[in-house]
């Protein structure tokens, strides 16, 4: 049985576990505060945040409810647009809302309220910045968005005196969450059941897989990994960084460690979707889908990731990230199993890494061409180079020529010219929705160029190379 407890109510369950979140919301408790958009992640109408308790906190997340299986809430709160609403008043979210007159036809703005009360809940420095930040999640048709980035900062600044160390009970006081929220933590402490399946088809987030075959996936006998204690977590091990599969996309941007080391690594990782999205999207769901534009998977390309695969006897193997791609949408994977960790080494002692990314606009869309690169350097030379790009054939590509013939190499205009020749002999691009073959190959250069005028501009100047 799924148990959570939704806005103030305890919810048990049987219905299928395939169901998603948004249905269950508004057709089973008939909250329609929730609005059905895309489906697809994209728009933010369904947008609910989720509470999960994080090493004896609770903490609260915004999440697309359309891409949520009922099993990935189970122990947990789930607050709808209805569930922040005060007994008398509006809340600071809605309030703001309205003197700025930041809703026109109100189809998004259940949306934008629970993001900005996701806001209000785990902002620890609330600045302009990262108040619309984290309503990048969601659409508006109407408004033009300025009406509500001032919403947004009318917020932040009435959270600058947030306590935090005893930040729920300054929330409720000011009017931005109801006062049964105080009480949320220990009821969700008693549900201590993990919810454990044993089906065929593995599912984390289901944010690719609600998009592909949401109509199918009723159908599937499907196991669910999101909350499965021994998939999740971050790791080192000296200079070796161990990703559990169902670690999100939000974990690694948070992850102090990667952030100090990594330079640029949370510009990078905002480039990844939408924070609705990544809160929820697992690495190994990125690695699995096979996209050729998955963009944590040109990362992990770069970064030469090696997988552990384990079966159902519990046997584990590993392979190279780069070869476990045989075709479009065909991986080295046999039945029954599944990724269970990600390793990478950390680019330090000398190393740098660059991720570049060319989409229609700049968050929240999938990329038109996406390229990765680490690169060693000794001072005069070249001694290690992987680079990876994806758009640019059935398969995520990582570049084994171009790598090759960078080591040993002195960083000179000429060389990166011959490189970005022999790049091109590695590309096979067909022309999509997404651009032609010729501008595929194009952004493939521009990308390649890109990566060293951004490590060594003391050296590479792009009127150089261009």
């Amino acid at each position: 049985m799924i148990q959570f407890i939704l806005n103030n109510q305890l919810i048990q369950t049987n219905k299928p576990a395939s169901t998603t979140l948004l249905d269950f919301v508004r057709y089973d408790e008939n909250l329609r505060g929730t609005k059905i958009g895309c489906r697809e992640g994209d728009c933010g109408a369904c947008t609910i945040l989720i509470g999960t308790i994080k090493e004896g906190k609770l903490e609260y997340m915004s999440a697309t409810s359309c891409l949520t299986p009922l099993p990935n809430v189970h122990g947990k709160h789930v607050v709808t647009v209805e569930g922040l609403n005060l007994p008398d008043k509006l809340n600071q979210a809605q309030q703001a809302m309205v003197d700025c007159s930041g809703t026109q036809c109100g189809f998004c703005t259940p949306g934008f309220v629970n993001s900005m009360c996701g806001f209000a809940l785990t902002c620890a420095e609330p600045t302009l910045e990262s108040a619309i930040s984290a309503i990048d999640g969601n659409i508006c048709r109407c408004t033009g968005y300025k009406t509500i980035e001032r919403a947004s900062a009318k917020l932040a600044k009435n959270l600058q005196g947030k306590d935090q160390n005893n930040s729920m009970l300054w929330l409720v006081e000011n009017d931005f969450v109801p006062p049964y929220f105080l009480g949320i933590e220990e009821r969700i402490k008693a549900i201590k059941i993990e919810y454990n399946t044993n089906g065929q088809m593995p599912i984390g987030g289901g944010t690719d897989l609600y998009v592909q075959k949401h109509d199918d996936l009723h159908k599937y006998d499907l196991d669910y990994l999101f909350d499965r204690s021994s998939l999740n977590g971050i790791s080192f091990d000296g200079n070796t960084c161990i990703l559990k599969s169902a670690a999100t996309v939000t974990d690694l941007m948070e992850n102090e460690r990667l952030l100090q080391t990594i330079p640029n690594w949370y510009k990078y990782l905002k480039l990844l979707s939408s924070t609705p999205i990544r809160n929820i999207a697992t690495i190994a769901g990125n690695i699995a889908n096979g996209s050729p534009i998955g963009d944590f998977t040109i990362i992990l390309l770069a970064m030469k990731a090696k997988l552990t695969l384990t079966n159902k006897a519990n046997e584990n193997r590993q392979l190279m990230l780069k070869d476990f791609y045989t075709g479009y949408k065909t991986f080295d994977k046999q039945a029954g199993e599944i990724i269970t960790e990600i390793a990478f080494e950390l680019p330090t002692n000398g190393t740098q890494f660059n991720f570049e990314k060319v989409c229609k606009r700049q968050y929240l869309d999938i990329a038109s061409v996406n390229s990765a690169i680490s690169i060693k350097t000794n001072g005069t030379a070249i001694t290690k180079a992987h680079a990876s790009i994806g758009g640019v054939g059935p398969i995520p590509k990582y570049l084994a020529k171009t790598s090759e013939f960078l080591v040993n190499k002195p960083i000179t205009v000429s060389i990166i010219k011959e490189a970005e020749k022999i790049l091109q002999t590695e590309l096979s691009p067909i022309s999509d929705a997404r651009g032609t073959e010729a501008y595929k190959r194009l952004l493939g250069r521009q990308l390649f160029f890109g990566h060293f005028i951004e490590l060594f501009p003391e050296t590479i100047k792009m009127e150089d190379l261009i």
